[in-house]
């Protein structure tokens, strides 16, 4: 899966097209890496060759476009076609940052898109674009002592992102008109490539999490905000903006609370962390989400009622994404994903009594990766542009 734009039918385009389609077959070979870092299983270039639909002098070609970077390695076969090939987990390595609206983590990875370290950080003022960019830049520099730059680093924002820029204010203030992409490179020192971090999460599910096998999911992260991954036909969907997924700002009364947007009845405006802390302000002054949901677990009803509510709604905007895209799974993320059946199992209630018959049983199952998500999926993108960036 790749966020690459090149022009439609260009050279440059089918290339890249040919080698990530090769690129994910090799994925799918070391999805389970062990513990020493060496790929399980590797595949020879004819069953790339029959795997791809490629043709194995193209195979031939890009095997050897990676193997000639350090990208990959082969072992002697019956022939060269009959050598195996497999991705290198030693061929350098690759960083993932993940901003949030109080955090900011950092994980250094191999080019299998395997976490190495990590490490994740409260962030005093989120708005501050150059203190939270310089503090990633510190912790990234930590976890790559003694390993030498990072060959390529993939950022994560908490908001739509349209040419590396986010245009809200409302959504993510601070970064509001900042060129991410180029502001990230002046400190990181490495290419950078930006995306939204729940397409990022979106990313990470499909290839090494719950998602995984489907070729079409829906990934949505409910923390301080509600946004979604969506994956159709194992491709990311951006959007001819980049905004595509903001189900957080789907309108479900436009008469209801007023939404951070400035419109009225968002889905965020009833299904955010911070609405849940509103409705149980009276009851537990000063509480955390995690203490709201302790609180349901111990049986406070209205703790119960407060997150019932909000997986409700949350299934009330399931229902017009499942009725649209028709995905094989839908999958929970972010603060709100803590809360468990808690908030999944009025979730699956609200989609039923919400979306066409045909699509009402779609599951809506937990992330495994929980708040890493979004983190896994910069590793993995950085892993998979530096492979891309081979000439």
């Amino acid at each position: 899966m790749s966020s690459v734009r090149s022009a439609p039918g260009s050279t440059s385009a089918l290339r890249v097209a040919n080698q990530q389609r090769v690129l994910d077959v090799l994925r799918g070979a070391v999805a389970d890496v062990p513990a020493d870092g060496t790929p399980s299983t590797a595949y020879t270039q004819a069953e790339l060759a029959r795997t791809t639909g490629l043709a194995p002098a193209t195979v031939s070609n890009i095997v050897r476009e990676l193997t000639g970077a350090g990208l990959a390695e082969t072992t002697p076969g019956a022939g060269r076609r009959g050598s195996a090939v497999r991705l290198s987990a030693a061929a350098g390595t690759v960083a993932g940052i993940d901003f949030g609206h109080s955090h900011v983590a950092v994980a250094v990875g191999d080019l299998v898109g395997r976490v190495r370290r990590e490490r994740r950080v409260p962030l005093e003022d989120p708005a501050d674009h150059r203190g939270a960019l310089a503090l990633a830049a510190a912790l990234l520099e930590e976890l790559l002592e003694g390993e030498g730059p990072a060959r390529h680093v993939a950022l994560g924002l908490p908001a739509p992102v349209t040419d590396d820029v986010i245009r809200s204010a409302a959504i993510f203030p601070g970064w509001e008109g900042i060129d991410a992409r180029a502001a990230a490179a002046q400190v990181l020192d490495a290419p950078v490539h930006v995306e939204n971090d729940a397409n990022l999460g979106a990313l990470a599910e499909h290839r090494v999490g719950v998602a995984r096998g489907h070729r079409s999911s829906v990934f949505v992260k409910i923390s301080s905000g509600v946004g979604a991954g969506i994956v159709i036909d194992d491709q990311l969907l951006h959007g001819a903006g980049g905004s595509a997924g903001e189900i957080g700002h789907l309108t479900l009364d436009d008469q209801g609370p007023l939404c951070r947007c400035g419109s009225r009845g968002c889905l965020e405006a009833y299904t955010s962390v911070g609405t849940v802390l509103s409705m149980m302000a009276g009851q537990l002054p000063g509480a955390s989400f995690d203490d709201v949901v302790a609180a349901a677990r111990a049986d406070n009803v209205s703790a119960q009622r407060a997150l019932e509510d909000a997986g409700l709604h949350l299934g009330w905007g399931l229902a017009s994404i499942v009725n649209l895209l028709n995905p094989a799974v839908v999958v929970v993320g972010g603060d709100m994903a803590r809360a468990g059946s808690l908030i999944l199992d009025s979730a699956r209630i609200g989609l039923r009594r919400h979306a066409l018959d045909a699509v009402a049983l779609t599951p809506v199952v937990a992330s495994e990766l929980g708040e890493r998500a979004s983190l896994v999926g910069a590793v993995l993108l950085a892993a998979e542009r530096t492979v891309l960036s081979v000439d």
